[in-house]
Parts: structure tokens; sequence; C-alpha cells
């Protein structure tokens, strides 16, 4: 196991698998890699279906035992409040975890993942004391009654969660979740498994009672496992609309709940009239953030014919500029991708778009000598039908076409499978309404980009997902109403 100079002290989280107070043999072990240096750094467990059933067998028996079903709630707040401080505490450590297995920049990790994922728990550690029910009456029997409801937890979670995120994306799941009074188990993606068994040994430490929160290394079959377990009563996932669909059907048999954030191809109109000195930039990191491993990446964009060129010279410019280098270097800007397997999948999807006579705006770019790092790219003119335009490709590649009517611009941008997200950029307020009332996407950023807060709801039409995560709206998703009527 080889480290980059930056981690050599770097102390990995307890690999073992854990279900309770017990450690479970594995059917196998999976190679977590530096994405940096291509080096293994780790081998997790891999678990099979005996230890997925314990698993959920151990997430049941802990939904109704008195030390989590009874627990008062403003104890639960506290619970959940103390994982929030000891990650705030650990935030190095984590951070370091979350860069090594990610490739993503160190100082990214540390102002950007962790910090968001503690925020995402404390906003969710507040709601315990207020997911009370109602009382009322009824509207259209006759007769004395004490009628009221109750709101209780749906029962065992799996979250299944993807490795462009690691620990936000699991929290976005996991502080709901728990609020809400159910147990879970997280499936991380094999390739970072780290930053949620570093979770979970800070959960032990502060008090959670076995079983209540559980991480489950693997691969997908210990995911699709998760998914189709008859102990399990709901499914959150994030990740590909193709596992999603796999998720979806095995959740009917037992009627699951689920809440799916899948895929995207989020659209970027530039109007004539934007602000180009902030639209630019922006644009351009809309796509090539995090690698451009983002599921709402603005990974294609729609400029007026008027500022075409300007818009296109400055995109390739901004992309040229970056500084790609290993996660443990704080002078990095872009990391690799996560794999070998993810680096040729993002090249093929360029190198077919030249075949095609997609032309690339050329710019000069130093990639390190290890690693899977990919150059960012500016694809212009690119038709409407063309692969690059309309595939999720989840790598630093920007599709670029113009447009003459903001109308247009907006029929292309809905001419998609997807429609998790679209961003519009324009001086004119009712031109920006006007476009947010008539884009096909969960969320409609205006002269922003990649504004995520646990305060407002998130999540896709179409193709992009059913259900939203984040929000008071989630918490509907973790909790049964129960009509209780009484005569009198």
């Amino acid at each position: 196991m080889t480290m980059q100079p930056g981690f050599a002290d770097l102390a990995l989280p307890d690999l073992r698998l854990r279900v309770g107070d017990d450690i479970l043999p594995a059917t196998g072990a999976v190679d977590v890699e530096d994405p940096s240096t291509g080096a293994t750094v780790a081998q997790v467990p891999l678990a099979g279906d005996a230890a997925v059933n314990a698993a959920v067998a151990a997430a049941r028996a802990a939904l109704v035992a008195p030390a989590w079903r009874d627990l008062a709630p403003l104890a639960r707040e506290r619970l959940l409040h103390r994982l929030a401080d000891a990650m705030e505490a650990d935030l190095p450590h984590l951070a370091a975890l979350e860069a090594l297995d990610t490739g993503k920049p160190l100082t990214m990790a540390e102002t950007v993942d962790i910090p968001s994922a503690i925020a995402w728990l404390r906003c969710y550690a507040g709601w315990p004391s207020k997911l009370a029910g109602r009382a009322g009456t009824l509207s259209a029997t006759p007769g004395d009654y004490h009628v009221y409801t109750r709101r209780e937890p749906v029962g065992v979670v799996a979250a299944i969660t993807p490795w462009n995120f690691p620990l936000v994306l699991a929290m976005w799941k996991i502080a709901p979740a728990l609020a809400a009074g159910c147990t879970l188990i997280l499936k991380p993606a094999a390739e970072t498994p780290l930053s949620a068994l570093r979770l979970a040994e800070l959960a032990r430490a502060v008090g959670f009672p076995p079983g209540v929160f559980t991480v489950l290394t693997g691969d997908g079959a210990t995911g699709a496992a998760l998914s189709r377990h008859p102990g399990v009563a709901k499914v959150a996932f994030t990740g590909s609309t193709a596992t999603g669909g796999a998720i979806l059907a095995a959740s009917v048999p037992d009627f699951k709940r689920v809440t799916l954030e899948l895929g995207g191809k989020s659209p970027s109109i530039v109007c004539a009239d934007a602000d180009l000195a902030k639209a630019i930039p922006q644009v351009a990191m809309g796509c090539f953030f995090n690698s451009g491993q983002i599921c709402y990446a603005g990974s294609r964009a729609y400029v007026h014919r008027s500022i075409y060129d300007q818009v296109l010279d400055g995109l390739a410019d901004v992309g040229a500029a970056l500084r790609l280098g290993p996660s443990a270097d704080r002078e990095s800007q872009l990391g690799p991708l996560v794999s070998a397997r993810q680096q040729a999948r993002v090249a093929g999807f360029v190198a077919r778009a030249r075949e095609a006579g997609i032309a690339a705006v050329e710019r000069r770019v130093t990639l390190p000598e290890t690693g899977h790092f990919l150059a960012p790219t500016v694809l212009r003119d690119v038709p409407p039908d063309a692969e690059v335009a309309r595939e999720e490709v989840f790598g630093p590649v920007l599709a670029v076409t113009a447009f003459d009517d903001l109308d247009e611009a907006i029929a292309l941008s809905n001419d998609s499978a997807y429609g998790l997200a679209a961003h519009v950029w324009t001086r004119d307020h009712a031109t920006a309404h006007h476009a947010a009332a008539r884009l096909e996407a969960g969320t409609v950023f205006a002269n922003c980009i990649l504004v995520a807060d646990p305060a407002f709801p998130f999540g896709g039409m179409k193709a992009s997902g059913i259900g939203r995560e984040n929000g008071s709206e989630v918490l509907d998703a973790y909790l049964e109403p129960k009509s209780v009527i009484m005569a009198l």
C-alpha cells in the first residue's frame, strides 16, 4: 500500500465489516485506489448476502428497541449534534480520507465537502422535536371522536451513495432518516468508502445504539441485495439512471418507498445581456468543478450568437488556467477522475465527438504524469443530437451551441431525457423568471451555479429521479402518517 507523501501519516478507519457489536466475515475484498497515483491504499471487505441479512436484522431490532424508539426527541437531537461535534473535531482527518480515495483536492474536501456534511447534519438535528402529528375533527362523520395523527418512522432505510461526493451525499440521507427515527444502512461506493467508515467510528464513539447506523462496504451486488431485501422499507439512492431503474424494479415486490436522485445533462443558457465577467467563469466551473463529476454539472451551454465567440474563448481560457494536480497538493484546483475506467469513459466521449467532426477550442494544458487526469475540454458548435450533447459524460467536458432566440434555447434545453437542473444567465429578472417557469428541471439557477442547501428541496424531473432530497420535504419520505380515531 503506497500513499502520496502528503498522506503518509494518514490513519485509516477500522476497515472490518461491523454490524452492531459484531465483526462479520466478508465474502471477498475490494481494493481502494488513490486516483492521483493509481496505487491501492486499502482493501475493504465485500459484504455478501449473509452480512446484508445481519445488517438488516440489526437495523430492524434497533428500530423497535427502547434505546432508539423511546429516545425523547430532544435527546435524539442532542445525539445528532454530538455526532456533528465529533465531525467538526475530526474535520482534517475526514477531509484527508475524502481526498485520498476520491482524488479531489484536499483544500476542497476541507472547505466544501466536510463542512457541507456537517451543516446538513446540524440542520436536520433540529427536527426531531418538531415532527409532531396534529389533532382535529372529522368533517363528514357524525358523533363524538377524538382524532389525531402520528408521524412514525418508515422503517429500515438502505442508503446507496456514489463516489463523487461520498460524505455529503450520504449525509443528505443519514441526517433526515435518523432525525425521523429510522435506522439506516449505508452502502458507500466501492471506490470511496473511507469517510463513511470513519463516520461509523464517530457514531459509535458518541453513543449511537448498535444497529441504528451501519456501514456495509461492497460492490454493486451488495447494493442490489439491500435494494431487494424484504426487511428494508425504503431505499434512498444517488447515482446513475440505469442503476436507479434497477432499484426501482427491485422495490416493486415489497412496495418499498424510494427516493432516486439520478443522472443529469444540465443546460446553461447565456443570454446576450448576461454579465460575462460573472457568467464565463461560473459557466466554466459549473461544468469543470470536481472534474465534472457532479450530477447537476452544467455540461451543455447554449450561448447567444452575438456573444458566442467571446464566450467560447473565455470558457476555454478558464479551463486552461486551472491547475491539475494530486489531491494532497494544496495548490491543486482540479483532481483526477475517480478511476482509470472513468477516465477512459470520458475520454471516449471526446474522441467520438472529434470523429464526428466536432472541434474543441484548443488550449495547452499540462497534465500530471501519473493519475487518472483529463484536461478540461470545451467543444464548439455541438449539434443538439450529438452524443456528447445528450448523454451524461460525468467529466470535464462542456458542449457549446449557439442560439438566436430565448425560446429556442429553452426548447433545446428541454429536449433531453433528463431534468435535474438548468441555468440561465441574464441581467433581466423578467427573462430569468420566464425561463425558470419553462425549463423542465427540478432546480433552476439564475446567475449562479451549484448552490445546494438543506433548506430547499433538490431532485429531478423525467429520468433524473423520483422524489426530493433536502428541505422539510425530504422528511416526509422517511415518515409514515398514521390516523388515530377514538370514539368518545
